[in-house]
Parts: structure tokens; sequence; C-alpha cells
């Protein structure tokens, strides 16, 4: 199968090819949270380059839990038309364009000044950076019911922008994956427990957003196929998630794998067998493909032409690039021209690899800063620059992200009473 041969969706929506620019966080938003000029040049950039499809990085549906101090948050239509025209921009390719939502749950960091939630009060293990994440408390009943409707309304705020869907984040151990954890959920209500108990949140969210956008409307759900932790979330707990994910309207299941505690969608996993290759998660996504009556894509260190075919061949329905489409966001439009230019950032193996794996996001983000500046990518930046000149501008952010808050404590009130009520 031809990497550029269209995909019909389940709702019937069309994908013009089977390449997607697979979410990245930026963490670009204006001052108030909202998309940014700089954001509108980068996608501009991936709308040019001839992805099928382009999933935004997080936006948040909880201004107060943010993965970032400069992520964008959609609560409410007061920026609606801000939101049109990055849905415009990006869908100016004719790509099919959705919106990634999410909550980071106790991945918050600790200088953003938010208390943190999660299922359970069970906090990140990064051995001496672990302080860098605020030990979380347990969510109530009444907080789970409403961030559902937190994510369904941001659903029907994202398909009144023009977006063409949504993708559900539930991977990389956010909050939606959290609950999916035997290890992060230790729970004993309806919610944890058994895995029909742990996916319980995520089905939940799934059906209330179906609910609340047309049938034209995408919506998508990103998953682990494992958590690559020991007693953690499985390929087998991820194959019984997407049986459970039939039949409620799932447009597309992309699957990804790890968490901050073990980073294996940056090629980290403790599972070196499945990381020799560069389709990192290929083996769990065919497996599930077998099974799924939605179509899959996997994503994870794709960045070669002879890559992506073996995905299709395999009976995936498409391939998620993330980091080769920050090297050369052209890269799908290079494809179909007959060039394969390369699309590689060089390996980083510090012993450390917490910092190791904060390194390689700082040296991704790079690279989008200076897309977002109308420059050429740099993949051969020093990965110690990057890390020490990304954490001067998240300490900025965070600074200015905390002054932000404390102008929007009241002004928010009516906001989460009206969702409350929903």
């Amino acid at each position: 199968m031809s990497p550029f041969q269209s995909l019909t969706l389940p709702n019937g929506a069309v994908v013009p090819n089977r390449i997607a620019k697979a979410a990245m966080e930026e963490n670009m938003a204006d001052a108030g949270h909202g998309p940014s000029d700089r954001l509108m040049r980068l996608y501009q950039a991936w709308a040019d380059g001839g992805a099928g499809l382009i999933l935004t990085g997080n936006v948040m549906v909880d201004r107060r839990a943010m993965t970032g101090p400069g992520g964008v948050v959609l609560e409410d239509a007061s920026r609606l038309d801000d939101f049109r025209r990055w849905a415009k921009t990006a869908r100016s390719g004719g790509a099919q364009v959705w919106m990634q939502l999410n909550h980071p749950g106790r991945q918050v960091q600790a200088n953003l000044g938010q208390e943190t939630v999660a299922p359970s009060a069970v906090a990140l293990d990064l051995g001496p950076h672990s302080k860098l994440f605020a030990q979380p408390r347990p969510m109530t009943e009444a907080e789970i019911e409403a961030l559902i409707a937190r994510f369904a309304e941001a659903a029907t705020l994202a398909e009144a922008a023009g977006f063409t869907g949504v993708q559900i984040h539930a991977a990389h151990g956010y909050l939606l994956s959290q609950f999916l954890s035997p290890l992060a959920n230790r729970r004993t209500d309806r919610w944890g427990g058994a895995l029909e108990n742990r996916a319980r949140l995520l089905v939940e969210t799934v059906k209330a957003v179906r609910a609340r956008v047309p049938p034209g409307f995408c919506v998508s759900v990103k998953l682990n196929s494992a958590d690559f932790q020991r007693g953690g979330f499985d390929a087998a707990d991820a194959l019984g998630v997407v049986r459970m994910l039939d039949g409620l309207g799932v447009d597309l299941v992309e699957l990804s794998g790890g968490s901050y505690e073990a980073p294996a969608m940056q090629g980290q996993a403790r599972d070196g067998r499945t990381l020799a290759r560069e389709a990192y998660f290929l083996d769990f996504a065919r497996d599930i493909a077998r099974v799924a009556t939605m179509p899959v894509m996997v994503t994870g260190g794709v960045r070669r032409l002879a890559v992506v075919e073996q995905i299709l061949a395999d009976g995936v329905a498409m391939a998620g690039m993330a980091t080769a489409l920050a090297v050369r966001p052209d890269l799908p439009k290079a494809w179909r021209t007959g060039r394969q230019p390369a699309a590689d950032l060089p390996p980083i193996l510090w012993k450390n690899k917490t910092l190791a794996s904060l390194a390689v996001m700082a040296v991704v983000k790079h690279q989008l800063e200076r897309l977002a500046r109308g420059r050429a990518p740099q993949p051969r930046v020093s990965p110690a620059w990057a890390l020490l000149a990304g954490q001067v501008k998240t300490a900025r952010a965070a600074k200015r992200y905390r002054r932000w808050m404390a102008g929007q404590v009241t002004a928010n009130e009516p906001l989460r009473a009206a969702i409350v009520a929903v």
C-alpha cells in the first residue's frame, strides 16, 4: 500500500494520505494562553509539508493543570477567533487537523504552583529529580465527573473553531493514562481495580465527547501500547481497552508508549528488544490492528519512507511522525517527489536517563522554536545548551503563568460551576 493512498475513517471522513504529524508539545501559547503568532507560523510549515493528518500539541482542558507553562488552554469561547485562525492555518494544505486534548494529572511541574490531582496519591518516581513534580492528591468523584465534562466542552469548541477532529490523550503517563495504570491508580471505587474500572474514565470521556460533536467530526484516542514498567499497563491491557472502545464511535487509535518515568516515546524504554528498530511500537500496533474495528496508527521513531511502507504492509493504517517533522516539516512532500532527505537528531547517550530525556525534549523544542520564527531547523545543536536555554525559558514562562493564574482565580469560578453542573 502506498503511503500516499487516502484513508476513509469509520465516520466517512477522508485522510488524504497515511502520514501523520503526531503531537509534540510546543509550549508556544501567547500571554493569555491562547494560540500565538509563533504557533501559526509553525503550523503553516506543517500544513505546507504534505502530511495527511496534523495533530496539535497538548491543548489543556483546565488552566490549573498544564503540561508546561506555555501551553494552550481551551475552556470557553472567549478566544474562539484565535482558535479559528489556528485551524484555518493548519488546514490550508488540505490535511485533516485534530486538536489533542489533555490533562496532565500528576505530571504537572511543581514550579507552576498549582495543586496536583491524580487517581491516587502516588507521586512520580524520578529518583533525585522527583521533587520537580508535586505530591498529588486523589480526585473526588465530583472532580472526575467535571473532568469528563471539560473534555466534552473542549471538543465542542474545537469543532466550532474549524478543527476536523480531536484526539483524547490517554498515553505517556498523563491523567487518563494514570487511571489506566495499576501502578498510579490504586483506587478501590468504580474508577480503580480491574481494567474495566481503570478504563472507565477514558470510556466515559469518549462517550461524552462523541455525544457532543456531529458524526462527521473525528474522535480519536492516543493510547499506550505499554508503560514499560514492571506491574504497569501492558500490551494485554492495551488490547482490552481497544476492545472497550469498539462501538463508541472512535475513528482512529494512535499507539505510542511510555511516561515521564519510562520515556519509551523517546526510544528509552526498558524493553531494548522492542526498541531495536526505528518503529518502536510496531509489534504492539500490528497485534492490535488485527482485532481493532477502527484504524490504528503507530507513532515512535519513524523517520524513513521504507519504515512507513513496512508499517502499512503490516496492516497498520497510518504512520505517525514527530521528531522527524520537527527536523524536516516538508518530509512527506519530499518523499512524494522521490527525494529522501535525512531527518535525524543525533542520539543523546548521557548516563543520567532523566537528564537525557529532558535534553531530548529540549532539542526537539529548539527545532520547533526555529520553525516558528521562520528559520531552518538546527539538528546539531548542543544538547547541553538546548537543555540550559530551555530551562531558562521554562522558568520565565512559569513565572508568567503564575502571574496569569493569580488574575484568573475569581474570573474562572462561574465556568467551573457551569461545568460541574453539566
